[in-house]
């Protein structure tokens, strides 16, 4: 770890004046995934400044029905929030699938969101990789692959984002609202995270300076029918293989509007527009489920070690699919 310099942000302004002050700063404020970083040298800032006090700890409803949480809400908060358990129990159930009850009692919303890929050759300074170190290549393209993307990858990099809460805002058109000097600027969820193309290093779409200071839930009643499937290699924590957050609303027996999102198997959480768009207005059977199954996987390109993701992805979404209609619930 190298040496750096620690200051408490006073307010929300210092916080990001102090950023734009000095760019090779980080905010922190759990730190369980940025610490880890700085131990291993993948992160060197010449300064961390603490925002763990200020004030964006609430969870609270708006006057248009929506939900906001506060950036600095606990992961733990969040999945045992009373609004977020009855009416967005997939975000409930993702966050419980991440990690410990230790790690989720100090981890926050905003830090969740940017968490980096947990990818081997990322985390391994004897390996080249573009996400340390931009133009020196992708080990993993022709290594051990077995977890790597099988959707909008590039030949610059083939990581997964690690999130699984994320996956779930992804499916609830979740908002992203941020901070700085200029003021304060919302981004949809699934304009936040970015694909790896040729900048690889860049994970999101934040400005220098740029602080999360909330989450926006919108009010979607029948996310009530939320579900968050997880496929992993133990039951205990661990990343996930494939994952989907879905929630599906019937009217007459036909889909009148869809949530679909998949973690596991892209740079970002992967919303599955396509699938989503043929869903509607069809029944909701084993039937139609396999074929918008096809349709989010038809650009799926695998690697030598991670081809089993196709179809292990096509069975995850049919079986949440069909959880939701029937009212959600444990997948």
């Amino acid at each position: 770890m190298n040496n750096f310099t620690y200051v408490r942000a006073s307010s929300l302004s210092d916080a990001v004046n102090q950023a734009v002050a000095d760019a090779n700063s980080q905010f922190i404020a759990g730190g369980t995934n940025l610490i880890d970083r700085m131990k291993v040298f993948l992160d060197q800032p010449s300064q961390l400044i603490d925002i763990s006090r200020l004030q964006m700890q609430g969870i609270e409803t708006m006057t248009d029905g929506s939900l906001r949480l506060g950036a600095l809400v606990s992961n733990t908060a969040v999945a045992d929030n009373s609004h977020v358990r009855r009416n967005y129990p997939m975000l409930t159930r993702a966050i419980l699938s991440g990690a410990s009850q230790q790690i989720r009692n100090i981890a926050t919303v905003g830090g969740n969101l940017l968490q980096r890929t947990r990818c081997p050759y990322y985390y391994d300074t004897a390996f080249p990789c573009n996400k340390r170190q931009p133009g020196t290549g992708c080990p993993a393209i022709h290594g051990i692959n077995r977890n790597h993307a099988i959707l909008g990858a590039s030949e610059d990099c083939v990581a997964v984002h690690p999130s699984d809460m994320c996956v779930a805002l992804a499916a609830l058109d979740a908002v992203v609202e941020v901070t700085s000097p200029q003021g304060q600027r919302q981004i949809p969820f699934t304009q936040f995270h970015r694909l790896p193309e040729n900048t690889p290093q860049q994970d999101t779409n934040l400005q220098p300076g740029e602080l999360i200071t909330a989450v926006i839930l919108p009010p979607l009643s029948w996310a009530k029918s939320g579900v968050y499937l997880k496929i992993r290699d133990r039951a205990s924590y661990s990343f996930a293989l494939i994952s989907v957050a879905a929630a599906v609303n019937l009217q007459r027996d036909k889909i009148q509007a869809v949530r679909l999102a998949l973690g596991g198997v892209a740079h970002k959480p992967w919303r599955a527009t396509a699938a989503e768009e043929f869903l509607l207005g069809k029944s909701a059977d084993i039937t139609t489920f396999t074929a918008a199954a096809e349709i989010a996987l038809e650009s799926a390109q695998t690697l030598t070690h991670n081809g089993y993701k196709v179809e292990l992805a096509k069975r995850a979404m049919r079986r949440a699919l069909m959880v939701s209609v029937q009212g959600g619930g444990v997948a």
